[in-house]
């Protein structure tokens, strides 16, 4: 059966599916110390999450100089993977998936993330399968580019108006209104939501119940 609203759902992952925010955060912040850069606060370090590694560091870090950025991007890598087991998916999560796939909806995953940290992070038994396809930004573009959407939507054969994209900040709000598309922030990632309004998501969730809740009613 034809879903209700949407045919394919995209879903940021970082904040939004995984309870990551507060390591990538710390990370961030390690990192900027280790290359004698100014180290950025939480409210900084929280709000490039979402973007492309480069493109989040360099606003995190701006003093330091672009000759470093191959050391800071090393240096964050090796503080989150150090952290990374300590990251699980959000309670609730997998039965809102499974309960979408039940209803044929095509799942997807654009994330800031790169390539290779996406696919270990999918190699849990738990979410194979789960997942028709996904885009990252090293093999696209940074949000709030709506490249990885353009792409998933050309993969699929879907227009603008039957895709959804749900996310925790305002770069992926903000990609979906590049794209054309639909979108719904959750609140419990790394933005506050003062800022989704000017986006005009459908909704804002508080919680994962809550959007599961909105999926089963609305998506």
């Amino acid at each position: 059966m034809r879903p209700r609203a949407f045919d394919l759902i995209a879903f940021d992952w970082d904040g939004t599916l995984f309870d990551s925010t507060a390591i990538i955060v710390r990370s961030i912040q390690a990192a900027v110390a280790d290359v004698g850069g100014t180290v950025p606060d939480d409210g900084v370090a929280s709000y490039v999450i979402g973007m492309g590694l480069m493109q989040a560091l360099a606003h995190a870090a701006p003093d330091v100089p672009p000759e470093r950025y191959a050391l800071l991007g090393e240096r964050y890598r090796h503080h989150y993977l150090a952290r990374q087991h300590d990251i699980s998916l959000f309670p609730g999560v997998l039965p809102m998936l499974h309960m979408l796939r039940e209803r044929h909806h095509w799942l997807t995953v654009a994330t800031g993330k790169s390539r290779r940290g996406l696919d270990e992070a999918l190699r849990s038994t738990e979410l194979q399968g789960v997942f028709d396809a996904s885009r990252t930004a090293d093999e696209t573009a940074g949000k709030p580019s709506p490249l990885m959407l353009n792409e998933l939507m050309r993969e699929f054969g879907v227009e603008p108006e039957r895709v959804l994209m749900i996310g925790d900040t305002t770069h992926d709000l903000q990609m979906a209104v590049n794209a054309g598309c639909a979108s719904v922030g959750v609140s419990y990632g790394a933005h506050q939501p003062d800022g989704f309004a000017a986006l005009s998501p459908r909704h804002v969730a508080h919680s994962v119940a809550d959007l599961h809740a909105w999926l089963e009613a609305y998506a």
